[in-house]
């Protein structure tokens, strides 16, 4: 990663961004940063000080990677064939990233991540799986997050079935000192583990653990991957802060933190086929961060280019190019119509390690000017509770408790404050709420698949191009620990479609390790954290239908579009 890799057209934005650089370089707010100052965001140190520790994650991660490849080496033989990661959030976005963008090298296991529920999906990587030719990476930042526990239950009593003993040497754990994971591997007698820093929160660790381990093991340099991160951390310093349009992450933390005061909070990003991947990195880093105390800025990822007049006045463009070749006259044409556009150019695949470090400085510094702290997620609890009740529940009645639907047809039950005596009629009415500065967000937790996929996408053109209304969407229960912070904190302005349908099959989760009592299925689980996300979005006021299929979900999503 080079040093002259951003430029800004800002337009009438130019001179308030100014000014405001102006105004962080008389407070100092970059050397105070370096020096862990949490009177940049609060007054008060909680879940600031003790979460800064990303800021030194690449030169202490690259004095550590000797010992981390030591550690991995009977990992690296062609004696395994898989290695699959048990992760949610920030324990497998960059894991993701690193294995999609960079890939694994030849004579290294090849990386799958299970960061889902859904039971279709676990079941189909327990038949595809070689045992005696596999590694389960388990990451986990608390030790606690019941999904990662429920996987890990589950694939555990598997390879104790498939391998007997031996399965001591299949399992590897990320987690924090003193986490209830590093008591489960003492108490199983478990060899390989990794400790993370506990002063790196989970979505500020691609660059520490949870992120270079698994690209270690499928073969990525991760030295240079490390040494580019390490650059961009460089230019980050204090002494190198002129207040002037530098290509630095404070620079673009403070134009998105500007621009998201101005009505500008939709991150818009443009990438390349190769780098779209990195766009659900970039996602959880900024809404989670940002979305709280009604703010937050909204990345919108996977969306095709439009003209300039198919876009409101609450767009942020950021454009990647790995050549000056990948700029179309569509970007040419959005400046020309006022709006705002960052460009990004890349290099190669190894920039990876600069613009994470570049955009996590930028994701804080964006939060200063928005006043608010980036590093804790104060709505996420929400959902996790009311999903902590109704699991309860279905353990005593083997019921969860599911509304009564506003609609029922053939296809499916439809829930929500609506008017429409069709499904189609339904999402129509939904959608008139719409004001200017709203966004859709679709909430899957359907099975994912090619069909769904393209199903999804053209739901998402239809609302785009009837509505004028910036779109997401985002696979249960994945989003919960991605964008479901934005969702709950932010100022209200979002129109939740969540989409639901009975699974085909379904999967046990044991009770505990070595056990085949089971409480509680996969199935039930995601059902649960869905009813749940429902809940907690009313409870914060928030605008929501559902959609739960009874036959053929893509189809009728399909359907849905063709309606609009």
């Amino acid at each position: 990663m080079k040093g002259n890799n951003i430029s800004f057209s800002l337009g009438k934005y130019e001179r308030p961004v100014l000014d405001e650089l102006t105004k962080m370089r008389r407070n100092n707010i970059i050397a105070r940063i370096w020096t862990y100052d949490h009177t940049i965001w609060k007054p008060e140190p909680d879940e600031i000080v003790n979460r800064l520790g990303w800021l030194d994650a690449p030169a202490e991660t690259l004095e550590k990677l000797p010992s981390i490849k030591n550690t991995l080496e009977s990992f690296g033989n062609s004696s395994i064939k898989d290695v699959v990661l048990l992760g949610m959030g920030g324990s497998s976005l960059a894991a993701d990233v690193f294995n999609k963008i960079l890939g694994s090298r030849s004579g290294y296991p090849a990386l799958h991540i299970l960061d889902t529920t859904d039971p279709g999906i676990i079941f189909r990587m327990t038949q595809k799986l070689e045992w005696e030719k596999t590694v389960f990476l388990v990451s986990s930042k608390s030790g606690t997050t019941l999904e990662i526990t429920s996987l890990f239950q589950y694939f555990y009593n598997l390879a104790l079935k498939k391998l007997g003993s031996s399965v001591r040497d299949r399992f590897i754990f990320i987690t924090d000192k003193g986490s209830a994971l590093v008591e489960q591997v003492k108490a199983l007698s478990l060899q390989y583990v990794f400790l993370n820093n506990p002063d790196i929160g989970g979505r500020y660790s691609a660059l520490s653990m949870p992120g270079i381990v698994p690209a270690a093991i499928i073969g990525a340099d991760v030295e240079k991957l490390l040494q580019n991160a390490v650059k961009a951390a460089q230019r980050e310093n204090a002494e190198f802060f002129s207040g002037n349009l530098d290509p630095t992450g404070c620079v673009l933390g403070a134009v998105l933190g500007l621009l998201s005061q101005k009505g500008r909070d939709k991150l818009t990003l443009i990438m390349p086929q190769r780098w779209r991947p990195f766009g659900d990195w970039l996602e959880q880093l900024i809404a989670e961060s940002t979305g709280k105390e009604r703010k937050g800025i909204l990345p919108i990822t996977g969306e095709k280019l439009s003209e300039p007049g198919a876009y409101g006045n609450d767009r942020v463009f950021v454009t990647f190019q790995e050549s000056e070749n990948d700029s179309t006259p569509k970007v040419e044409e959005l400046i020309s119509a006022g709006h705002p556009l960052i460009t990004i150019r890349l290099n190669d695949s190894y920039d990876l390690g600069g613009q994470m470090f570049l955009w996590e400085m930028a994701t804080a510094v964006a939060a200063h000017i928005m006043d608010i702290n980036p590093f804790d997620q104060p709505d996420v609890e929400a959902t996790k509770t009311h999903t902590s009740r109704m699991i309860a529940q279905y353990r005593k009645t083997k019921t969860l408790p599911e509304p009564t639907p506003a609609l029922a047809t053939l296809e499916c039950s439809v829930y929500g404050d609506f008017k429409g005596s069709s499904a189609v009629e339904a999402l129509a009415g939904f959608l008139k709420q719409a004001k200017a500065d709203d966004y859709v967000c679709l909430q899957v937790f359907l099975s994912p698949s090619p069909e769904i996929d393209e199903a999804l996408l053209k739901l998402r053109e239809a609302i785009a191009a009837k509505y004028r209304l910036a779109g997401t969407a985002g696979y249960g229960p994945r989003y919960l620990h991605s964008t479901g912070q934005l969702h709950k904190g932010d100022s209200g302005n979002g129109l939740f479609i969540q989409l639901t349908a009975n699974d085909l099959i379904d999967v046990d989760i044991p009770d505990r390790i070595g056990s085949a009592d089971s409480t509680l299925t996969f199935g039930m689980l995601k059902a649960a954290q869905a009813l749940g996300d429902w809940q907690a979005l009313c409870d914060a006021g928030r605008r929501i239908i559902r959609f739960h299929w009874k036959t053929n979900a893509a189809a009728g999503l399909t359907t849905l579009a063709a309606g609009l």
